[in-house]
């Protein structure tokens, strides 16, 4: 009886033991963080929808709570700046809504994302109905047809930009966003860039600002004699994709044109060159950016860039955070006072300044070059008031810090590039090759130009899915219930065999 005792005593001292250790332990995981991560959500741009899609998903794949809304750049700086948003997603800057400073009280930072292109798409025949993938425009026909100075297929400009071809006279339909929008924001300050001469008289006629850029153009009655607008990104790109949208041109991000199988335009930029927006032209452009103090950017050097790989129409992609009090981000005003906010922010921000860019340009965007996946890690210090860690190949796969931009961001060559003329009718003069799609992945097609100026068998575009990588979390909650998984057998197995001694 007093061995039993004794023995069931024992048990008894080694099960508190266990239970001792788990409770140390859980205790002293939780003083390695101040807090959980918390669910975050955030609102803005449509422009970098589909990276935010892959984002949010590898994110909560891994166990972070990340929502997104696409609302549009100006929404979500609002949303934002009003505190009903966690973080943003833009294109735009605080200066150029209807309410400036409207973020400055709650404190911000500029966080760069990504990088990407406004696509110009269209849908368009030849004169044997045939449909046209391979239209070619130069920055200043764009500047005319978004105008309204060009008004039909069949103007002389169109025809120049593309070897003499006539089209239909069929009049345009331009298709741009109603609303506020960041995208709208970016093309149109190409357009004042490239066609100074155009853009003002216009803008004046419609009553626009021109000290700062445009994001919104439904208030003008006189925008162009044929106009459609659409709300997002997606509706733009399926319009103009549909049968519905034939005889349309509309701007918008790559990435859509990839998805929705729309043409993007080939265009003429500075240096003479006719180019897509693929990760390579992209990259190359956004090397004439010019980056202000808090980041935002000014664009005119990549509108009038003189590489001849620069795709023109390129800009960068932010995500607005609030940041502490810093010397170098007179923006900033504190952090948020949920430091679980912060540390899912912390958290995803480090993913998407490295393994978020290895699949950019699968997708119709351009990775972010190494100084700003570095500014990144300097943002993420801001949230946490933390040292910011040195970002290098070593430690992150972003491509760019191994000089490539990725898998899928090759641009295919240019399909008018052997043809010396096509002639009214159609016909080219000389025989050319054409490999690639206006907007399809880069590869030999080995198409031929058709006798009405069409093609034949083009290679279309297909959206790539991926599983993207994991992203790396320190939820302290995950760590407790694992760690008492691990250690629960073990008092398990002593009770049981002390029981059977005894028995």
């Amino acid at each position: 009886m007093h061995v039993a005792r004794r023995s069931s005593m024992g048990v008894m001292r080694r099960v508190t033991a266990v239970v001792a250790l788990v409770t140390i332990t859980i205790v002293a995981f939780a003083d390695l963080g101040s807090a959980a991560p918390a669910r975050v959500n955030g609102q803005g741009s449509s422009y970098v929808a589909l990276a935010m899609q892959q984002w949010v998903a590898d994110a909560q794949t891994s166990g972070l709570q990340v929502n997104y809304l696409p609302t549009g750049s100006p929404q979500g700086l609002t949303a934002f700046g009003q505190s009903l948003a966690d973080f943003a997603g833009t294109e735009a800057e605080f200066s150029a809504l209807a309410s400036p400073g409207v973020g400055d009280t709650r404190g911000y930072q500029y966080v760069p994302s990504v990088a990407g292109a406004v696509s110009v798409m269209y849908n368009v025949q030849d004169s044997a109905g045939r449909k046209v993938d391979y239209l070619h425009l130069s920055r200043r026909t764009i500047a005319r047809i978004f105008t309204g100075n060009i008004s039909r297929w069949n103007d002389p400009a169109i025809a120049e930009d593309n070897r003499g071809l006539v089209l239909p006279d069929q009049p345009i339909t331009v298709v741009y966003r109603g609303g506020q929008s960041g995208t709208t924001g970016l093309f149109y300050d190409f357009v004042a860039n490239v066609a100074p001469d155009i853009f003002g008289p216009w803008a004046a006629r419609n009553s626009f600002p021109t000290t700062v850029r445009i994001i919104q153009l439904d208030s003008a009655p006189s925008f162009v004699p044929k106009s459609q607008a659409f709300q997002g990104s997606d509706q733009i790109a399926q319009f103009i994709a549909s049968g519905q949208g034939l005889w349309s041109i509309g701007y918008d991000e790559f990435g859509y044109s990839k998805t929705y199988n729309a043409p993007s335009a080939w265009v003429e930029n500075a240096a003479g060159e006719w180019v897509l927006p693929y990760a390579e032209n992209i990259s190359a452009a956004l090397e004439s950016a010019a980056l202000r103090p808090d980041l935002s950017q000014e664009l005119s050097g990549v509108y009038n860039s003189g590489n001849p790989k620069a795709y023109p129409i390129s800009a960068y992609s932010y995500i607005v955070s609030q940041c502490t009090a810093s010397a170098d981000r007179p923006t900033c005003n504190g952090p948020y006072s949920n430091t679980g906010v912060t540390e899912t922010l912390a958290t995803w921000l480090r993913y998407i300044a490295c393994d978020g860019q290895v699949n950019m340009a699968r997708i119709g965007y351009s990775p972010l070059p190494p100084n700003l996946s570095q500014e990144v890690a300097n943002s993420i210090a801001r949230l946490t008031g933390q040292p910011a860690e040195q970002l290098s190949a070593a430690n992150c796969a972003n491509p760019r810090f191994s000089g490539s931009v990725g898998e899928g961001g090759g641009s295919p060559p240019d399909p008018l590039a052997g043809i010396a003329e096509i002639g009214a009718g159609g016909v080219a003069s000389a025989t050319g090759t054409a490999t690639g799609s206006g907007a399809g992945a880069a590869g030999t097609a080995g198409a031929t130009k058709s006798a009405g100026g069409g093609s034949t068998d083009w290679r279309k575009a297909t959206p790539v899915a991926y599983s993207g990588p994991a992203i790396p979390t320190s939820n302290t909650i995950a760590l407790i219930v694992l760690l008492f998984v691990m250690v629960l057998p073990i008092g398990v197995g002593i009770f049981r065999s002390r029981r059977k001694s005894e028995v």
